[in-house]
């Protein structure tokens, strides 16, 4: 991992680069998801097909595509007990935490006047599940459970099968979610589908869920037909720790991380240079050595890990703020109080027992998380996210008098005279 001090003269310009290092989709596979869109758009299917024929190396038709009911509830029967106990009890808490997330309807009374706001979900939603070797049953909890919270009435859920094969797993959630309509689609294809709708996949309002940079550039071509959750860059944790931290759980959760794939960012942040030393000197070796992707998260920590050695707590708040990172652990000694500094970012984890793993799976919050300095204006996906509101106002005659001349002068000083007169023309 690089080390940085900020005492250093050329701190801030390395730092500024690194906030600046963010996963670009390369203009080929702009122009690959840009063509295979189209296709969806205009044949249908039969593009949708093809597609599939073509990345994921097996023959589908409209018998096929979509995964039956029997599929779904023997992919539930398959799994342990204490696997089937393991979702359910994720599941439980998931569903626990984002229904306190519900928006609610207000109105309001003056004078003549009456209004508010109406909240209702979202028609229909479209969840993307990575599938294939990788098993990603959080992926359809943490993303189809803040839907049916919402009121969502039909979510479809699409999830590539290589070669044919479906990921157990992944169907085993949507049987425990009651999610019927499942699809063994992916890729920019399944995104096409849902956002535009073909003979056997109806569209979509909204996509959510995590996918490749396929994904994320088709996500990104159909927004605007379809609303999206967001387009996600590689995923990071800023941990924030004083001098009595621990360095073996400091080093285990800048592991964890790194573990996600080659471009995802583990910083440390601290005042203290002993701790430094001995994260580096000894608990990452120590811990890497043993884990069957070590190689992998070498790379992730040589490119993309940081080291950064701060002056004052002030200092550190300061740089935690301007990373704004999707996950941000604070293993200091009252990290309450550390809290009030913080303004930015997606997830926050208190004290040395609330490692990032721990909100990834199964405490409740979500795991879908602003990256690459969006926790600045964004937050993690939620029940709000499958929700629309809609204003109201009723007035009366003697409510719309009394506002009349207001409305009329403004509309006089914007030179809308139209507007003006759709006022006047009640008085009479």
């Amino acid at each position: 991992m690089r080390r940085l001090k900020t005492q250093s003269r050329g701190f801030q310009k390395e730092w500024r680069r690194f906030l600046e290092q963010t996963a670009t989709i390369s203009p080929k596979v702009e122009r690959v998801v840009s063509r295979i869109v189209v296709a969806v758009r205009r044949q249908g299917d039969r593009a949708l097909f093809a597609s599939t024929r073509r990345f994921d190396r097996f023959k589908i038709s409209k018998r096929t595509v979509r995964v039956s009911a029997a599929e779904l509830r023997r992919a539930w029967r398959q799994l342990s007990t204490k696997e089937q106990a393991t979702l359910k009890r994720a599941a439980s808490r998931i569903r626990r935490f984002h229904k306190e997330q519900r928006p609610y309807d207000f109105s309001l009374q003056d004078r003549g006047a009456r209004m508010g706001m109406r909240w209702l979900p979202l028609g229909r939603v479209g969840v993307y599940v990575p599938g294939g070797q990788a098993a990603y049953p959080s992926t359809v909890l943490m993303n189809a459970i803040p839907a049916q919270v919402a009121g969502v009435q039909e979510i479809a859920m699409v999830t590539p099968a290589p070669a044919g094969h479906s990921n157990s797993y992944v169907l085993a959630a949507a049987e425990l979610l009651g999610i019927s309509e499942v699809y063994r689609v992916g890729g920019a294809q399944a995104i096409a589908a849902l956002a535009y709708g073909t003979e056997s996949i109806a569209a979509v309002d909204k996509i959510v869920g995590p996918g490749n940079a396929y994904v994320a550039a088709a996500k990104r071509q159909v927004f605007g037909t379809v609303a999206i959750d967001m387009i996600a860059g590689p995923t990071e944790v800023l941990i924030v720790a004083d001098g009595r931290a621990k360095p073996a759980l400091i080093a285990a959760d800048l592991i964890s991380q790194a573990e996600h794939d080659a471009e995802a960012r583990s910083v440390l942040i601290t005042t203290s240079s002993a701790l430094i030393e001995k994260i580096e000197r000894r608990a990452l070796r120590d811990q890497i050595r043993s884990l069957s992707r070590r190689e992998l998260i070498r790379r992730a920590l040589r490119n993309n890990g940081l080291l950064v050695l701060a002056r004052t707590k002030r200092e550190v708040i300061e740089l935690a703020n301007e990373m704004a990172p999707e996950h941000l652990e604070l293993m200091v000694a009252q990290p309450k109080k550390w809290l009030q500094g913080i303004h930015n970012a997606g997830a926050i984890f208190l004290g040395d027992y609330s490692p990032v793993a721990a909100g990834d799976y199964a405490a409740g919050p979500n795991h879908v998380l602003p990256t690459a300095r969006t926790a600045r204006f964004a937050s993690p996906l939620g029940v709000y996210d499958f929700m629309k509101g809609s204003s109201l106002l009723e007035l009366s005659k003697k409510g719309l008098d009394r506002l009349s001349g207001d409305i009329v002068r403004l509309a006089e000083i914007e030179g809308l005279t139209a507007h003006g007169r759709s006022i006047t023309i009640r008085k009479d």
